[in-house]
């Protein structure tokens, strides 16, 4: 497997960071739920902003990487350590987050609890805790939970690699399309796929989901975002019927009077449309003076 970032001990585990590119500012790209391997995830999109920009791709614990998590999955201790890992590699802000589904919640939290580390949020189809609200009110918890049990079974059985494995590949392990397009190199698509299967049953994972509401409601109380904000919002399926992901996207970007874009692809529109979402990530930052 192709080893790739530099790993730093943060508390009990190690959390990898890969950068490339340079410049006084850094854009740090924060990992949806369940993405095995970050670095390569959102490659599509850095490697077309690491010209002008200095990068970075933090991989979570049980991401990537990285070592198990060894503390609670809560928005502080995510946050936390995404800090200190950056810190321990002489990577100071100011930053600019990029963060893509889940880690909207960590993001927002980190922006408004130390507003003077971030300069701009780019949000990468990102999480909204109106969003995550409006689900738990027809997702009780005794029923997220119930999900997230079966999903951990799911896993455990395709971690096997097995007929159920090669069946689900697209929904897998090739969700994203990487493997099947030209984004990545030969070498990388087999780490990709290797790193992938290693974190498949990451208990971190699960346990972020099950703090998911607890999570954004905590990003929610540190107020609406207040430094600048893009917003590129796929057309995503809600998983709750009074709200579209849409919507509540374009609701929040009202309040925070982001700039948002609409964009009529899926959740992981990164891999499909990485020139367009460049494009529009380069011009506001051109706007900012950044």
């Amino acid at each position: 497997m192709q080893k790739y970032g530099t790993i730093v001990k943060v508390g009990n585990t190690d959390i990898n960071v890969y950068t490339e590119g340079s410049g006084n500012i850094t854009i740090i790209f924060m990992a949806g739920s369940g993405v095995g391997c970050p670095t390569l995830e959102y490659k599509p999109v850095y490697k077309r902003l690491s010209d002008k920009y200095r990068i970075a791709v933090i991989e979570k614990a049980g991401y990537g990487l990285s070592g198990k998590a060894t503390t609670e999955r809560t928005v502080e201790n995510l946050v936390e350590e995404s800090r200190a890992a950056l810190r321990n590699l002489h990577i100071e802000p100011p930053y600019i987050l990029t963060p893509h589904s889940y880690s909207g919640f960590e993001a927002i939290w980190w922006a408004n609890t130390y507003p003077e580390e971030v300069k701009a949020i780019l949000g990468l189809d990102m999480g909204f805790p109106n969003m995550m609200k409006a689900q738990a009110k027809e997702i009780p918890h005794d029923k997220k939970k119930a999900m997230v049990d079966k999903t951990r079974k799911l896993m455990q059985k395709i971690a096997k690699r097995g007929i159920l494995d090669k069946l689900l590949k697209n929904r897998t392990v090739n969700a994203s399309g990487l493997l099947s397009s030209d984004e990545l190199s030969a070498e990388e698509k087999q780490t990709y796929e290797e790193v992938y299967y290693r974190n498949i049953t990451s208990e971190a994972v699960f346990e972020e989901s099950l703090l998911a509401e607890a999570n954004a409601e905590k990003a929610a109380d540190t107020g609406y975002l207040t430094c600048p904000a893009c917003f590129i919002v796929s057309n995503m399926k809600s998983a709750a019927k009074e709200l579209s992901w849409q919507q509540a996207a374009k609701d929040y970007a009202e309040q925070c009077h982001a700039e948002i874009h609409l964009i009529n692809e899926g959740h992981l529109m990164y891999t499909k449309i990485p020139d367009q979402i460049t494009e529009i990530f380069k011009s506001f930052l051109q706007k900012l003076n950044l």
